[in-house]
């Protein structure tokens, strides 16, 4: 049988030859591929999604946001601890040498004036470098302040560097001298106000308001003693009088003078520790002091000086006498030209300043406690 004779064989069916069908194929069950899913099953692999996507977007905000927020802090710690840094230089670097030649000025004689304006300089370099501080926004307020203070002192040290040669001097010059010294003083006295009030506050809150704790701000104190803000201390220093006058050239004898008594509108204060109650007066009490020139010589330009402090702001004034007779009572009367503390005890202070030749100054201070009644 030849090739083409393969195929399906005819069958006979009542008479008639009918070919047999093909066997139909099985159908293959996927050939490898699903039908499309339904829609419940779509919907809850796009919202499988969708939070996966929310959770890495969640993840990464907080990681940049925690990455950010330690860049913050610290920055505000390095901040503080350069301001740390440039405030204790100031302070020991250029307040506390400066006051050591202030105290020894009769012996520096004509270097005095080279030293301050060394350290006039560093006290410039420490305004240059606060200056350069990296600084983040919450601390702008006290580098405003810092930069204030700073300021204060290097232009003070300028201007007393100025005087110091005539402070040296002679005569009224000299004692013009003196006093702009003194009065420059001040400055040094606002710096400390500045920072401690101001600087050192607006960092303090800064860190607190960050959540920022187990920080030391700095505490600064350029001025060692408020005495500094009276001429006759400056002029001490100096190995002056207040009147210009040097130690060197007093006349022999015996020198000095000795408070006698201190009243206050007819009252007489008793020293402390007994307590004085006086009335403050509508524009400020008037003190009158009485005293003594206990020496041999007749004396010049004799400053006499009040101070209270002891609450709030120390209040000093200061009035000088033209002449002082040997051996002879004297008596001024100094208006304080402002409003006392009222109702708090006080310390009032009076005191003559030494005048040339005079070796025991025991008697030319005088402390009362007072309080000022309305």
């Amino acid at each position: 049988m030849s090739f083409f004779d393969e195929g399906d064989e005819p069958t006979q069916v009542s008479g008639r030859s009918r070919r047999q069908p093909r066997p139909r194929r099985p159908a293959t069950a996927s050939r490898g591929r699903s039908g499309p899913p339904d829609r419940q099953t779509l919907l809850l692999r796009q919202a499988a999604a969708v939070g996966l996507a929310l959770l890495v977007l969640i993840l990464l905000i907080f990681g940049v946001r925690s990455c950010a927020n330690s860049r913050k802090e610290n920055a505000m710690k390095d901040y503080n601890r350069n301001v740390t840094a440039v405030i204790s230089d100031s302070d020991s670097q250029v307040g506390k040498p400066f006051f050591q030649l202030m105290n020894n000025g009769a012996r520096e004689a004509d270097q005095l004036r080279v030293q301050v304006n060394q350290l006039r300089l560093a006290a410039d370099e420490d305004v240059k470098r606060a200056k350069g501080f990296d600084v983040p926004d919450a601390m702008k307020p006290a580098q405003d302040n810092l930069l204030l203070a700073l300021n204060l002192r290097a232009e003070a040290l300028r201007k007393i560097a100025d005087q110091i040669p005539r402070a040296q001097g002679r005569g009224q010059p000299s004692e013009d001298a003196i006093a702009k010294i003194a009065g420059q003083m001040q400055q040094f006295l606002a710096s400390d106000v500045i920072y401690k009030v101001r600087a050192a506050p607006f960092i303090k809150q800064a860190l607190d308001d960050e959540g920022i704790s187990g920080q030391t701000i700095a505490s600064s104190q350029f001025l060692p003693d408020v005495a500094w803000l009276d001429a006759s201390k400056v002029a001490d220093g100096l190995g002056r009088s207040a009147g210009g006058t040097s130690s060197a050239t007093a006349a022999p004898g015996l020198h000095g003078h000795g408070i006698t008594s201190v009243s206050v509108g007819g009252t007489t204060l008793a020293p402390s520790p007994g307590i004085n109650r006086v009335p403050a007066g509508s524009g400020g009490p008037t003190f009158t002091v009485k005293f003594a020139n206990q020496g041999d010589n007749d004396e010049r330009n004799v400053r006499v000086t009040i101070r209270v402090s002891g609450a709030g702001k120390p209040i000093s004034e200061t009035k000088t006498i033209g002449q002082t007779k040997s051996r002879s009572d004297a008596t001024v009367a100094i208006p304080l030209g402002q409003a006392p503390p009222v109702g708090q005890a006080v310390t009032v202070e009076a005191s003559i300043a030494a005048v040339p030749g005079e070796k025991n100054t025991d008697n030319n201070k005088q402390s009362y406690t007072v309080i000022f009644q309305r």
